[in-house]
């Protein structure tokens, strides 16, 4: 049986068998109250020393924190106990008893005593929670797309070359050559829509990015899709889509966690079909407007992103983004090739890009083109051009980015909680 069977509700008056570690402990004459968590939630038992044999009693005094237990009991409804129920304990048995020491006691910690004891730290509820929004969020978002006939295909992890630009490049030796990690998986996932015509790929991306944003991870997951003789529109369609359904899973089956959380759900109830759009030059005149310093041409950086996503209470797509501001595979838009087929997703209430996507160029010397006028070895690229070269068709993607996503959806104050072992350029322990 699981804790969160218990209070589903699903096991009242029934006896029960609990394996987990002890949160918490206290007495009030002759009961013990312990707070027990097995991995699916955490719930109060009860032991009654008039109703146990005393050796039983006597055992529960000894736990410390975090020691881990077994107990059997009968579960009763208790509109005091968190979670509305508890368990009675008739038999405890102590699988083992940790020291008394536990680093994470009850009292304030500073942020690097936290990150510097993470495997400790996500045991508390509030990572608890958060984490299992993580594996809804990864889990809705491969149902979206197996649900309609993507193929995962994985994309490896030593590449020989950029994908976002060659300045957020992690360089290593690769045996008595050098190679690059991974920046993003799309380029492998395009070679593949040619196989399958929707593919995807999920997987850790990394970015030698030197920010210390609470938006900004070295190491982060993305979901990242490829269809083929897919246009823009279509694209942007495909998007609001799956955020919907990202959010509206994880309403209806987090619920819980989102109360540990103390999330207001108001908001992410508001996330429906249609999303808000606004093309980069209305969104620069925003801003500008707004007494930001910006120009034309320039990108948007996170306090702008910030600030436009304020204005909205739903996702807002910001398209068709300056050319020379985006990657080189970005189509141009046919009416104006100054801006290119793009849009970057805004979470709202101040979270900023969470999706970035595009058409991308299908034309064999147009891409030829855009490599040289970026300034990158063509040679490195010859795999890539070779998709253009046999077998092109119109195409898009999207890269949804996990910890952003989660980041929104938890209305967190910084990335770092979004993710079981953060990394960051100022961390990279545990």
């Amino acid at each position: 049986m699981s804790v969160s069977e218990i209070l589903d509700g699903k096991l009242t008056g029934k006896e029960v068998e609990i394996k987990g570690w002890l949160v918490n402990k206290r007495s009030s004459g002759g009961v013990q109250f312990l707070i027990i968590r097995d991995g699916t939630g955490l719930i109060q038992a009860t032991i009654h020393k008039n109703e146990v044999a005393p050796e039983i009693f006597e055992e529960a005094k000894k736990l410390t924190q975090e020691s881990s237990l077994t107990i059997r009991g009968s579960v009763v409804e208790d509109k005091r106990a968190p979670g509305g129920y508890e368990v009675r304990i008739s038999e405890l048995k102590i699988v083992h008893l940790a020291p008394g020491d536990y680093p994470l006691a009850k009292k304030e910690h500073g942020i690097d005593f936290l990150l510097n004891h993470r495997q400790l730290w996500i045991r508390s509820p509030r990572q608890m929670a958060i984490l299992r929004i993580r594996a809804e969020v990864v889990k809705a978002c491969r149902d979206f797309l197996d649900d309609r006939g993507f193929v995962l295909t994985d994309a490896p992890i030593f590449t020989p070359s950029a994908v976002e630009g060659t300045t957020t490049l992690f360089e290593v030796p690769y045996f008595g050559d050098k190679a690059y990690l991974t920046q993003s998986g799309q380029l492998y996932v395009e070679a593949t829509i040619a196989t399958f015509g929707k593919t995807y790929c999920f997987g850790p991306t990394f970015r030698a990015e030197k920010s210390k944003t609470p938006r900004h991870l070295t190491e982060f997951w993305m979901v990242e899709p490829e269809m083929a003789f897919c246009g823009f529109e279509e694209n942007l369609k495909l998007q609001e889509e799956m955020v919907t359904y990202i959010v509206k899973t994880v309403l209806d089956k987090r619920c819980r966690e989102l109360e540990v959380l103390k999330r207001d759900i108001k908001p992410l109830r508001k996330v429906e079909l249609p999303f808000e759009r606004i093309s980069y030059t209305e969104a620069v005149e925003m801003l500008q407007k707004a007494g930001f310093q910006i120009e034309w041409g320039e990108d948007l950086g996170a306090p702008h992103e910030r600030y436009i996503s304020l204005q909205f209470e739903k996702p807002v797509f910001v398209h068709r983004y300056p050319a020379k501001a985006k990657a080189f595979y970005m189509q141009p838009d046919p009416e104006n090739p100054n801006v290119v087929l793009c849009a970057d997703l805004m979470a709202p209430e101040g979270y900023g890009e969470i999706i970035g996507g595009s058409q991308r160029i299908h034309d064999l010397k147009l891409l030829e083109q855009r490599i040289k006028e970026f300034g990158l070895p063509k040679e490195a690229y010859e795999w890539y051009l070779d998709l253009r070269r046999y077998g092109s068709v119109p195409h898009s993607g999207f890269g949804l980015g996990i910890e952003r996503t989660v980041m929104w959806i938890c209305k967190l104050k910084h990335i770092r909680e979004t993710i079981p072992f953060p990394r960051t350029i100022t961390r990279v322990y545990p």
